[in-house]
């Protein structure tokens, strides 16, 4: 990730007894000189942090009252809360609790803390108090230091994940769990520093002021704690949640036609998307339009050419924007050209503004595996997901940066030898390989650098979005022994078991209503379309067909859900009757 944005606390970070430490102000302008946009976030009133700090231009922005007040020096200011009505003030006052307050936010000593909840409760106010060494804060609901930097970050649209906050105390928990790294002083609160992604060493301000300068130099984020912003994908056999750490790694997803892999590529986007993360989707068949559905996400598609390269660009300068290329409406060739010009400028982007997060390749196979791989890729940035049926196809050099592995069905003996060979350098034992051809439609297996020297199996986590299906993929697709539909009556089976939606859909018809309708009673259609093949559009459609059954508005199901399976797949329902 690029390094875009410091946040920093002022009292006990940066300041000693409210002075700010001459060198974290200067290191403060090397940083910005370069581009880092620098924001304090205080607990302080607006108006003391100034009689300490002086003029706060040396800062782009100050978020007071802990997350109160954003302010943009010379500029414009925003108040994201407001004070508690006078009746609480008369009731500190009769209580003698001695206070001070600013625009949202009401301060007093921590002792006063019992005699202060005692007011709020007997009130009934919607307030909350919080504790910064010595002092005790008061505030609206729902505001902490995180949310005022969030509002900061929007105003001045810059994203979080390309953030470093550094704090020293009790609040600046919301802080420190808003940006991508966070780092605690080490003569701080202990309990801060166990959330950290790291502790600064030193015993003062200036320690921060060399931290300040090393990352400035890097400009690129320090590695996080391991498992900090772990996303979350599936569950493990035993029923844990499976989650993986993939920032600034390159991922490679694999699998054989029709078994999943973009589907599992979609749900490793969404799991990102809803975290805030910007993508770029290089979309080369139209499996990922659904991602449309989420909030921030743009499809760029034309009928007869691909998305104009600056438009793509203009669209991810903004951090909360996820870009789809939708190029399925194009010949191949068209696409190779347009990948040699749009991914290398997704990767000079990336290292400008930080933007976008990920690039996500799909059918790499047919695009990355020429000798120009190094002028298509920045490998280095640790940004890319590749997803392909052909690993063996891509250029070495890209294999060779490969950090985490994530497999769907796998059965040609060749393809296999080749995850083998890339496992065997990573240090993952090979013998897990041997259930790649044993998968169902909902599983995958996972293996990482920092592995275990293992690959771990787990079943994925449905999706948020309605996955995009080519026709001709799924309605044709077998799907695994064990995994077909088997009719049955009074619990007998009856003949073939259905391995496909085209072979379910005819079949339907083939046998009596009454073994149809046991089905229809306990769900059984909606129940195997939902878990075998993930439509749940389908699935849910056809549950309602069940329903309309159980309740008796329908004497035999067979054509209706026949009909629903044919208009979602294309085609036609002629020759499927008698």
């Amino acid at each position: 990730m690029k390094f875009g944005v410091l946040a920093l606390d002022y009292d006990g970070t940066i300041a000693r007894d409210g002075v700010l430490c001459p060198e974290v102000k200067a290191a403060i302008a090397e940083a910005r000189s370069r581009g880092i946009v620098v924001i304090i976030v205080t607990g302080r009133i607006l108006s003391d942090l100034r009689s300490v700090a002086g003029e706060l231009t040396f800062v782009d922005a100050v978020v007071a009252e802990n997350g109160a007040i954003v302010e943009f020096p010379n500029s414009q200011r925003q108040i994201n809360g407001h004070l508690p009505p006078q009746i609480f003030f008369d009731e500190l006052r009769r209580r003698r609790v001695p206070f001070k307050s600013g625009d949202c936010i009401v301060e007093a000593d921590a002792s006063a803390a019992p005699t202060v909840l005692g007011a709020i409760r007997e009130l009934q106010l919607p307030l909350v108090i919080l504790f910064n060494r010595n002092r005790l804060m008061i505030l609206p609901q729902a505001i902490s230091k995180g949310t005022g930097l969030r509002s900061a970050l929007k105003i001045l649209r810059l994203s979080a994940h390309n953030a470093i906050a550094i704090g020293d105390a009790e609040n600046d928990h919301d802080l420190l769990a808003e940006c991508e790294i966070a780092a605690a002083v080490a003569w701080g609160s202990t309990m801060l520093q166990a959330e950290a992604d790291e502790v600064i060493s030193g015993d003062g301000p200036s320690a921060v002021a060399a931290y300040i300068r090393r990352a400035t130099t890097q400009m690129r984020l320090p590695p996080g704690r391991l498992g900090r912003h772990r996303i979350t994908v599936g569950t493990d056999l035993d029923g844990r949640p499976f989650a993986s750490d993939i920032r600034g790694k390159n991922i490679l997803i694999v699998g054989e036609p029709q078994s999943g892999k973009s589907w599992a590529t979609g749900l490793l986007c969404e799991q990102m998307i809803v975290r805030g993360y910007s993508l770029c989707v290089i979309d080369p068949e139209g499996d990922y339009g659904g991602l449309e559905a989420l909030p921030g996400v743009v499809a760029l598609r034309a009928a007869d050419h691909p998305p104009e390269i600056n438009d793509v660009a203009r669209a991810l300068q903004h951090f909360d924007l996820s870009v789809v290329l939708d190029l399925s409406h194009i010949h191949l060739q068209e696409k190779t050209e347009y990948l040699k010009a749009v991914l290398p400028m997704l990767a000079s982007l990336r290292r400008k503004t930080g933007l976008p997060h990920r690039i996500v390749v799909d059918e790499a196979h047919y695009f990355l595996h020429e000798t120009n791989i190094k002028q298509l890729l920045d490998m280095e940035l640790g940004a890319y997901t590749i997803v392909t049926y052909r690993p063996s196809d891509l250029h070495p050099d890209l294999l060779a940066a490969i950090d985490v592995v994530v497999s769907k069905r796998l059965t040609n003996v060749h393809e296999v030898e080749t995850l083998l060979s890339l496992s065997k350098e990573k240090k993952i034992d090979p013998r897990g390989a041997a259930i790649l051809g044993e998968l169902a439609v909902d599983e995958a297996v996972s293996a990482t650098k920092q592995g275990d020297e293992s690959i771990r199996r787990f079943r994925l986590l449905p999706r948020l979005t309605t996955h995009v299906r080519h026709r001709a993929k799924y309605f044709d697709f077998d799907v695994t022994f064990g995994e077909e539909f088997v009719f049955t009556e009074k619990g007998k089976p009856l003949g073939t078991p259905a391995r496909s939606l085209k072979q379910f859909a005819t079949l339907l018809e083939s046998y009596p209503v009454s073994s149809i309708g046991e089905h229809a009673r306990r769900g059984d259609f909606s129940r195997w379309v939902a878990s075998v093949f993930f439509d749940h559009r389908l699935a849910s459609d056809i549950r309602k067909v069940e329903q309309r059954y159980r309740l008796g508005h329908l004497d035999d199901v067979r054509q209706s859900i026949a009909n629903l399976i044919m208009e979602r797949y294309g085609g036609s329902t002629d020759g499927m009757s008698r």
